[in-house]
């Protein structure tokens, strides 16, 4: 493989056939990916890689969790705790990328006054 990134790719290659070969909704795809984070157990970085998508399909709070309760006799309570909890971390990671980029324009646009 000649990218410098070959499973990111691949990754992103599969969600992009899962996207093209379904026939749902945005927004019923999303509900059902959840279902899946949550059943697998996904790690923090699941969640953020999924973040985006889930809230350009208008998935709400109030859908999470209510896709939580819904899976909940199915996976477990501590399933549905972990992924809670999961969320939160994938949050942490979602600032501190944004940190890191807001950071990263200040000494740019700093460098840009010096010159």
């Amino acid at each position: 493989m000649s990218s410098e990134s070959p499973v990111l790719d691949t990754l992103t290659d599969m969600t992009a056939a899962s996207v093209d070969h379904n026939s749902l909704s945005p927004r019923d795809f999303m509900l059902a990916r959840v279902a899946a984070l949550i059943a697998m157990d996904a790690p923090p970085i699941s969640w953020f890689a999924n973040a985006a998508a889930i809230e350009e399909s208008g998935l709400t709070t109030d859908d999470i969790q209510g896709i939580m309760i819904a899976v909940a006799p199915v996976v477990g309570g501590p399933r549905v705790m972990a992924a809670g909890g999961h969320i939160l971390r994938a949050l942490g990671i979602a600032i501190a990328v944004a940190d890191a980029e807001i950071a990263e324009a200040e000494l740019a646009a700093a460098e840009d006054g010096q010159s």
